[in-house]
C-alpha cells in the first residue's frame, strides 16, 4: 500500500463528488463559502465507450476537479436526460452527494470484488486519464455509489497537477481548463 501523489492512500478515498444543478454556481459557492479551488472544468464529458447498464450510454455530463486539502472533490452537472448513475441519485433523492472514488491498481480484480459482494456494475468508460472508472453500485447500503478509479496512464500528472494548483491558490482564477 502507497499514496497517489497528492497524498491519498493509493487502495482508498481518493475522491467525493456531489450532482450539481448548475456547474458555475456550485464552483462560486464551493470556492466563496468553503475556499475549495481552484477547479478544473471539462464541460462535454461522455467517457470513451461508456456503458450504463450494460448498454451503451447517451448520457453527458459537465465537470469540475478541485481539492479540499488531499481530498479531490468532484462536482457534476448532467448536460441531457439520458438515463445515467447521475439522473437515478436525483431522481431518487435530488442533488447532493454522489459518489467516492476509490483508487486501484487492480481495476479489474476491484471491480470483480464489488460485483461479488453484491454491488451491480452501474457505468464503466475509459477516461482522459488514460484509465478506466467504473461505478459499483452501493446505494442499498451507503449512501453513495463507489466508483473505482483505474491508477496508471496519465493519472498522476493530471489529479497531480490540480492539486499543486491548489496548494498556493489565491482565491483567484477559479475555473481553470481541464486539459
Amino acid at each position: 500500500m502507497g499514496q497517489v501523489g497528492f497524498g491519498q492512500p493509493d487502495d482508498g478515498i481518493i475522491q467525493m463528488a456531489y450532482v450539481v444543478p448548475d456547474l458555475r454556481a456550485a464552483i462560486a459557492q464551493w470556492s466563496r463559502t468553503l475556499r475549495v479551488g481552484p477547479w478544473f472544468v471539462l464541460e462535454h464529458f461522455t467517457g470513451d465507450n461508456p456503458v450504463y447498464r450494460g448498454q451503451p450510454s447517451k448520457a453527458e455530463i459537465a465537470l469540475a476537479m478541485g481539492f479540499a486539502g488531499h481530498m479531490n472533490i468532484e462536482l457534476i452537472q448532467p448536460k441531457n436526460d439520458a438515463p445515467s448513475v447521475y439522473r437515478e441519485v436525483i431522481e431518487k433523492r435530488g442533488y447532493g452527494f454522489h459518489h467516492w472514488g476509490v483508487a486501484t491498481w487492480d481495476f479489474d480484480a476491484a471491480v470483480k470484488k464489488y460485483e461479488n459482494a453484491g454491488h451491480a456494475l452501474g457505468f464503466l468508460a475509459a477516461v482522459p486519464s488514460g484509465g478506466r472508472v467504473a461505478y459499483m453500485d452501493t446505494t442499498a447500503v451507503m449512501p453513495g455509489y463507489t466508483e473505482l478509479i483505474e491508477l496508471g496512464g496519465a493519472f498522476e500528472e493530471v489529479f497531480g497537477r490540480f492539486y499543486r494548483a491548489s496548494l498556493a491558490w489565491d482565491g483567484k482564477d477559479p475555473i481553470r481548463s481541464f486539459i
